[in-house]
């Protein structure tokens, strides 16, 4: 049984006619009643009796017409819901760092939406050591790192950050505008894991060792409790980025890092294969980064 048959059968009921029916149709009366006498031969019923007038419905005309209603309604909002759903969206796997710049990420998801609008954004909040895992084992598409990501995974570099010190309120480097790396010596300093933030823990180590000064690091993993982190440690600063020092210590006076200077780098990483609309959705974030990268 086809729609058009259903279609052709409530004129009819409704006509009481099949020449009127046809005509309303606008096909030949033959081409109907074909269409008619193949209907009722599926259902094994006769649907119309012949009446001076045109036709009569039987009791099985009667009881398929709103069976029949009903199934062309379904039919058009079905149409309606398939055209309001718009183009299919293939989804994009992205890894965010902590700390990322919220208004650059904001023109991001703004420009991905404009420019790649078959892209549906998937955001998942991670370290660089789990999104580089989460990379290689197929887990994200695109990833966020603070490490150059080692083959075979490619990576461009997106935006780089100043390192400095957040110094707890009072502190006589609280009133400095840039604190020397040799101003860090013998004091208590909050810093990432090496597992957070593996390439400049290492330099900052590596520089401190060479200019002989000793800082009595304390190395924690946190994304979110510095604070904590610092009072329970009894730590005077925290080694951090100024938008992270400004997100979780805003109590706290951040200062440059200087002589030498360090920078947090960020990467966008991803497999050397992968969809179009992840080679896309990558354009979109090196390209927002180069117009306008975050201060």
């Amino acid at each position: 049984m086809e729609l058009r048959q259903l279609r052709y059968f409530t004129a009819i009921f409704e006509q009481r006619s099949i020449s009127r029916a046809a005509e309303h149709l606008r096909i030949s009366q033959p081409a109907l009643t074909r269409q008619l006498h193949q209907l009722e031969r599926h259902l094994r019923a006769d649907l119309f009796e012949r009446v001076p007038s045109g036709v009569s419905p039987t009791s099985s005309a009667i009881a398929l017409y709103e069976h029949a209603r009903l199934m062309l309604r379904l039919a058009e909002a079905t149409g309606e819901v398939a055209r309001s759903a718009g183009p299919a969206k293939e989804i994009v796997r992205i890894g965010l760092p902590p700390g990322a710049p919220t208004n650059w990420l904001s023109r991001v998801v703004h420009a991905v939406r404009d420019q790649v609008p078959s892209a549906a954004a998937d955001f998942t909040d991670a370290s660089s050591t789990d999104q580089l895992r989460m990379l290689r084992e197929g887990h994200l598409d695109l990833g966020l790192v603070h490490q150059r990501p080692v083959a075979p995974l490619t990576a461009r570099l997106l935006y780089e950050q100043p390192f400095g010190v957040a110094v707890v309120p009072g502190h006589a480097l609280a009133g400095q505008d840039q604190c020397r790396l040799a101003d860090l010596d013998g004091l208590r300093i909050l810093a990432h894991s090496r597992e957070q933030v593996t390439t400049e823990h290492d330099r900052v180590l590596r520089a401190a060792e060479a200019a002989d000064v000793h800082p009595d690091w304390v190395f924690a993993w946190f994304t979110e409790n510095a604070l904590a982190c610092l009072m329970a440690t009894d730590a005077s600063a925290a080694l951090l980025t100024r938008r992270s020092a400004q997100r979780l210590l805003p109590e706290w006076r951040w200062i440059p890092l200087t002589e030498p200077e360090f920078t947090l780098p960020t990467w966008l990483a991803c497999q050397p294969q992968t969809r179009a609309i992840v080679a896309e959705v990558a354009e979109v974030f090196t390209t927002t980064s180069a117009e306008e990268p975050p201060a």
